[in-house]
């Protein structure tokens, strides 16, 4: 997987992220009713991820298969590393950004102007623990679990991140203490994840696809021993824009809720096309460490059906930041969601 280096918004950021995107194939054609088949210009917009993954496909599809387009709109994903997914839609360098509804709720302290989500992409704590290979422990129990898990060096991901503070309530819940009990580290850079348990420096990893299908390929760990999607609903990454956004340009975000809508219930019809796009978009990716990406997402039913975030979706979320102590102020539903646009996709 290709990595960009974090770097503010700029017209070179632009032209070389164009560039990029040819190389590797770039977006499919649009259909042939779209705004830039009847020679309108499409409107664009920019939309952080903290790291090009297969749980964002919902995404690449509506870029691929012309779903923006057909909306009107022309969409780049910006890749930003470390926490600056959100803060480059605070500072204006993004127009929206994918990731947890905790992290928004982090940034709107003192905002005025905070995030608000507006679709559900990511409806599952999207995160498993893997074990360098061949030393997994023998039992699920929490009694095994505890007993694995303490001394050992885990990567728990970018402080502050889902993955790190999933990590960090299943330690607390287990009855260890994440500053004491076991080695936390916190690399920003989440493709950091196969190298450092493959090169000693972890015991343990938390990560996702495509990198549990890339460690499993290259030997490094066998199959995750812990999941955590089976919390249930759980609003892990969401899109989100600005109050203020919502407010003065309503309308282009009801064409990209449209478009991801839209690409949520086509991956659930056509896996064949979601297939192909997974490709597209992770080409270093052998056929079998595709499938199996694949093959994993719809068993553990990642995806939302229909871009919804419920009320309990975001509890759990919220929950985990309370639990772990990273987050403590109050919050409410209605201040960190807004579902008017999901809601008009289905008049």
């Amino acid at each position: 997987m290709k990595k960009k280096n974090k770097v503010k918004l700029s017209a070179v950021l632009l032209l070389s992220s164009a560039i990029l995107l040819a190389g590797c194939g770039g977006n499919e054609a649009a259909e042939p009713d779209t705004a830039a088949a009847e020679g309108e210009s499409l409107k664009k917009l920019v939309i952080a991820e903290p790291l090009h993954y297969t749980g964002y496909l919902p995404l690449y599809v509506a870029q691929r298969e012309g779903y923006f387009a057909e909306e009107g709109l022309e969409v780049e994903m910006l890749q930003a590393a470390g926490g600056a997914h959100v803060t480059s839609v605070v500072s204006g360098d993004a127009w929206g950004v994918i990731g947890g509804p905790e992290s928004n709720a982090l940034a709107n302290i003192g905002n005025s102007d905070p995030i608000i989500s507006v679709s559900n992409v990511v409806n599952r704590a999207n995160v498993y623990l893997m074990a360098k290979k061949g030393t997994a422990p023998g039992g699920s129990s929490n009694e095994e679990l505890k007993a694995f898990l303490e001394g050992k060096k885990v990567n728990a991901g970018r402080h502050g991140g889902t993955p790190n503070l999933l990590t960090q309530y299943l330690l607390l819940k287990l009855g260890l203490d994440p500053q004491k009990d076991v080695q936390l580290l916190e690399p920003a850079d989440g493709s950091t994840v196969v190298a450092m348990v493959q090169q000693g420096a972890a015991d343990i990893a938390n990560g996702a696809e495509p990198q549990i299908s890339d460690g499993m390929e290259k030997g490094v760990w066998d199959e995750p021993f812990y999941k955590f999607h089976d919390m249930g609903d759980y609003a892990y990454s969401v899109l989100s824009v600005k109050q203020s956004t919502i407010e003065k340009d309503p309308e282009t975000v009801q064409k990209a809720v449209n478009a991801v809508v839209k690409a949520l219930k086509a991956i659930q019809e056509d896996q064949e096309m979601a297939m192909e796009v997974l490709k597209a978009e992770f080409p270093t990716l052998s056929d079998t460490a595709a499938q199996a990406a694949l093959d994993r997402a719809f068993e553990d039913q990642l995806w939302s059906p229909d871009g919804i975030i419920s009320e309990e979706a975001l509890d759990k979320d919220m929950n985990v930041m309370i639990k772990t102590g990273i987050y403590k102020g109050e919050y409410t539903y209605d201040s960190l969601v807004d579902m008017q646009f999901v809601n008009k996709t289905a008049e």
